[in-house]
């Protein structure tokens, strides 16, 4: 077996079975009109005046309509000590690209529930909750028309900058978070955003991502396959993680 039929047998099996997969479960899945879809809480977070703790979290959902099939939405929810709401970051191709508040802090996105990409409370949130702030308004690609569906940069792409700057929060977005890899510094090569490894990226299209926090990843074309070096598992376009 030549060298080209295996790297063509791995493509097929990495990347075109998973969004095929998950090609199949959305059109099984699929009903109404996603506009008109469930945006209500899905009962992530306790009623912020309940906690008078700091509060940090990073949510991410299946996105809207058929592009739920390969990609997910991420957000950014903060609360400082001794506040009684919570507050949310959203970076979107609506309007100015930050949205504060626009959508309810743990709220479904278009009918699709979110999952906890990572959650910190207390003393470790209330040191992150600055930096986060500032990292916000400081984002380069805040001026309306900087939005980016793909490769970037997108709502995953703003998440993943704000990760970056609180390297503390040791987490990685999901392979569906298509727009993660975008370049948001510049650079092509540099350290992950968790600071436990490098990344090699090529405006977005393709990279390689190598780390502690990140696994070993493979981005071609955004759809990122690879291996959870930290929690034993696989990473596959379209499908997530799949753990051991």
């Amino acid at each position: 077996m030549t060298l080209i039929r295996i790297a063509l047998l791995a493509f097929v099996a990495l990347f075109v079975v998973p969004i095929a997969i998950s090609a199949t479960l959305y059109w099984l899945r699929a009903s109404g009109d996603w506009r008109l879809a469930d945006r209500s809480s899905a009962g992530l977070l306790p009623p912020a005046e309940a906690v008078p703790g700091a509060v940090v979290r990073i949510f991410s959902a299946r996105t809207v309509s058929w592009r739920g099939i390969v990609a997910t939405h991420s957000w950014i929810v903060i609360k400082g000590r001794g506040e009684r709401a919570y507050r949310r970051f959203d970076y979107t191709a609506w309007g100015q690209p930050i949205w504060i508040d626009r959508f309810v802090p743990d709220g479904r996105w278009f009918g699709n529930p979110p999952e906890t990409v990572f959650a910190a409370d207390g003393p470790e949130a209330e040191a992150m909750v600055p930096r986060i702030r500032k990292a916000v308004a400081e984002y380069r690609y805040a001026r309306p028309g900087d939005y980016v569906v793909w490769p970037g940069p997108n709502s995953n792409t703003f998440v993943a900058a704000i990760m970056a700057a609180v390297p503390e929060i040791r987490a990685s977005l999901p392979t569906t978070a298509i727009g993660k890899d975008f370049p948001y510094d510049g650079r092509w090569i540099g350290w992950t955003p968790s600071g436990t490894g490098i990344r090699i990226n090529f405006g977005g299209y393709a990279g390689l991502t190598v780390g502690w926090v990140e696994g070993l990843e493979l981005n071609l074309l955004g759809g990122v396959a690879g291996i959870d070096l930290r929690r034993p598992g696989i990473k596959l376009p379209a499908l997530g993680r799949l753990g051991i």
